[in-house]
């Protein structure tokens, strides 16, 4: 019997939206090279892998190049699978450990929130030539620069910049970090703001939704609007729609996922 395998599209309700995640259902732990190697086949910008571990499950995300230490997109694919497929009830809390420790989903009758670290940014203080660098890069520059412990955040006070955006990737990779978030706040009232992703760092041209930006970018806002409750949309080709609420050091990511196959490895 092969190893259950399911493709996801996340942060969407309709199919080829969003952002497509491989989620592996595993009996035991694997190596670390085997899932590297599953998530360069599956070449999606996040494959997961889980197993059953005490109270909860065992979760690991993997680009097609390399492990990262959180992923929103792929854990709420995650969570929609499990309750999918029986492995966990309707009810039923869903329970993660991972490199950035205990996580947990929730169902709300058609959407799953997952209660992650809030990874605020601070201002950029880096040397000029990182600022010409983005500048450069993106092509226009940004209001605010900020950085995390993963990503570098460029702030703009136009929505169609953001979406009209089209960077020097190959420039974008010499910079530190996994890539750069940029932002700006929503014209409309459907949405408080607007972001992108691109990520070379992580192998990644361009993210199409991305969880973890979110936990940047839900402070951010939060303190730029003043408000604690917020929806993001992620401008990618795909797009995608990401409840925000800020909750001190936490904040609960809202997104809907749907499946859009499933098989097994035969490996």
């Amino acid at each position: 019997m092969g190893i259950p395998i399911y493709q996801v599209d996340s942060f969407t309700a309709e199919v080829f939206k969003g952002n497509p995640a491989a989620v592996c259902i595993l009996a035991d732990e694997v190596s670390a090279g085997w899932m590297q190697g599953v998530a360069a086949e599956m070449n999606l910008s996040e494959t997961a892998f889980l197993f059953k571990k005490g109270t909860g499950f065992s979760l690991r995300w993997f680009t097609p190049k390399v492990e990262v230490d959180l992923c929103g997109h792929a854990t709420l694919a995650s969570a929609h699978v499990l309750w999918e497929q029986g492995y966990l009830a309707p009810g039923e809390e869903a329970r993660f450990y991972t490199a950035s420790g205990l996580l947990e989903a929730r169902r709300k009758r058609t959407w799953i929130e997952l209660d992650f670290p809030a990874q605020p940014e601070a201002p950029l203080e880096e040397s000029a030539y990182v600022s010409a660098t983005l500048t450069n890069a993106l092509g226009t520059t940004p209001s605010y620069l900020g950085k995390n412990e993963f990503a570098i955040l460029a702030g703009y006070k136009d929505e169609k910049t953001i979406r009209q955006m089209k960077p020097d990737i190959e420039l974008l990779g010499t910079l530190p970090g996994l890539g750069v978030i940029v932002t700006a706040p929503c014209e409309g009232l459907e949405y408080d703001f607007v972001s992108r992703f691109f990520a070379p760092g992580a192998g990644i041209d361009e993210d199409p939704v991305t969880g973890a930006a979110h936990c940047c970018l839900g402070p951010y806002w939060a303190a730029g609007l003043g408000k604690k409750d917020l929806v993001g949309y992620q401008a990618s080709q795909r797009g995608g729609v990401v409840r925000v609420k800020v909750t001190g050091d936490r904040v609960i990511l809202g997104g809907q996922a749907v499946t859009v196959l499933r098989g097994e490895l035969t490996i």
